[in-house]
């Protein structure tokens, strides 16, 4: 299948759109094809006021030039850079607690010491409870207990013993006094009874009122009070059906009114299905202006619950895969529904599947096995493509292993690169990282993907791979 994305043709258009017209020399017609100067004035000299007239008619063209040309290059300026910020994608990243509990344990100083904190510009801390009406604390241990030694705190020093502001929250704090313009969101996640209850018509303010006083206001817990750790709000209800659709769309409206009491410039945030139909019955259109970002969950198109192997992430879809869909179909499916793109995060995720007792036809790929229900970080899948031949699919663009009986499904380098270069020419709000826990201790997904989107800020097409990006594989 050819890269042109199904019929989408590269842009052609200049950087910056801008052509200046070559300078006429005094006397040269525009009409005039031959480069030769014709002599539009008077063979005679003028003496007199005919000479005077003739002066002043020049300086008065000559200055409505001036303030033409000058006019046009303040519009050129002015559109590109519009066009420039547009090509500035965020990157979005998610931090989950449950790092604290991995092997090796996941520390914000980690961010700090391999860089990725300086690609960023937002990370949504996943996350908070939601059960019971209100919002609360998701780990306490995790979130505001923990003590952390001068190695692996992120300014280098070691938290008071005495205080009752410890763990990540106040690590969060200590990142965003390195980087004063981070944004820090805290992810709202839980049931989809919980939400449902949450959202009820009687339960809707107080719901919303206790996530903004905790997590906005900063009152954490008793005696520990710390505003402004976080900037906004991203709300993950997994998802809603039909019957919650009114329900849903007044959840984030009272969610923007009661966040902009507390302060203008929040952000809110939603996250949602690889389709809209994934949460029926919501009118799109109508909460777009509600909220700043709708991050697309652009993974799991397949995974470990099917018997047959395919790719986790395809950026295209795939002739003998289609039914499962794909990032380029679920954008468009979104912009259907009404969501601008300006507002839309393209979802990638920093993981991959496992299949077991594979058969070889195809190596291994869309063939039957038995899947691993657990997801392999980044970090893990690396160490086995030093070890097995990464194939790369021509259609998806998605790479994959073989080593004659198991089969991998994951994003790498090259796919993560190639997937902002067309997040870019999308025009899509930017990219959304599930999670950063999950890449290398280098940061190899996440430094590709930021130098792909700063690559791609420089240019208005959409460029192809070369050949050495994608190599010719099975299954191509």
């Amino acid at each position: 299948m050819s890269l042109e994305t199904r019929g989408e043709q590269p842009s052609s258009t200049r950087p910056f759109g801008l052509r200046i017209a070559p300078t006429l020399k005094t006397g040269q017609s525009s009409n005039d094809k031959t480069g030769t100067c014709f002599d539009m004035r008077r063979r005679k000299p003028r003496h007199g006021k005919a000479a005077h007239v003739g002066h002043w008619d020049s300086a008065l063209r000559l200055r409505s030039f001036g303030y033409a040309l000058l006019l046009t290059l303040l519009v050129s300026i002015r559109a590109n850079a519009g066009i420039l910020h547009q090509r500035q994608p965020l990157v979005v990243a998610y931090f989950a607690q449950s790092g604290l509990y991995s092997e090796p344990p996941v520390y914000l100083r980690d961010l700090v010491d391999n860089g990725a904190a300086s690609l960023l510009n937002q990370i949504n801390y996943a996350h908070a409870s939601v059960v019971g009406g209100r919002c609360s604390i998701g780990d306490p241990e995790a979130d505001l207990e923990t003590a952390y030694a001068s190695e692996n705190s992120v300014n280098g020093t070691s938290d008071d013993p005495d205080s009752r502001f410890r763990g990540y929250f106040h690590q969060l704090k200590q990142l965003k006094h390195l980087y004063s313009k981070l944004r820090i969101l805290i992810s709202l996640e839980g049931e989809a009874a919980d939400f449902r209850e949450d959202a009820k018509p009687e339960n809707l303010h107080e719901f919303v009122a206790s996530c903004v006083d905790i997590f906005l206001r900063g009152h954490f817990a008793p005696g520990v009070t710390e505003p402004g750790i976080f900037d906004g709000i991203d709300v993950d209800w997994e998802f809603p059906q039909r019957s919650d659709a009114e329900n849903f769309r007044a959840l984030i409206a009272e969610f923007r009114r009661q966040m902009n009491a507390v302060r203008r410039g929040l952000k809110l945030s939603i996250a949602v299905g690889d389709r809209p139909e994934m949460q029926p019955g919501t009118d799109f259109r109508a909460l777009a202006p509600l909220v700043d970002e709708i991050g697309i969950m652009n993974y799991d198109y397949t995974g470990p619950w099917e018997s047959r192997t395919g790719f986790l992430a395809p950026l295209f879809p795939t002739a003998d895969a289609r039914e499962y869909g794909s990032v380029a179909e679920s954008i468009t499916a979104y912009e259907k529904v009404g969501v601008p793109d300006r507002k839309l995060l393209m979802g990638i995720p920093f993981y991959g599947y496992e299949w077991r007792g594979v058969s070889p036809e195809n190596s291994g790929l869309f063939q039957r096995g038995k899947g691993d229900s657990e997801s392999k970080p980044y970090r893990t899948i690396r160490r086995l493509q030093s070890l097995h031949t990464t194939q790369r699919n021509r259609e998806s663009r998605a790479p994959w292993i073989f080593d004659g009986a198991n089969f991998w499904t994951f994003e790498d380098p090259i796919s993560v690169a190639y997937k902002c270069r067309y997040a870019a020419h999308r025009k899509l709000k930017g990219i959304m990282i599930w999670e950063l826990g999950q890449d290398t201790a280098e940061a190899t997904l996440l430094t590709a993907a930021w130098r792909s989107l700063q690559q791609a800020s420089t240019s208005s097409t959409f460029a192809e791979p070369t050949g050495a990006e994608i190599p010719a594989a099975a299954g191509s």
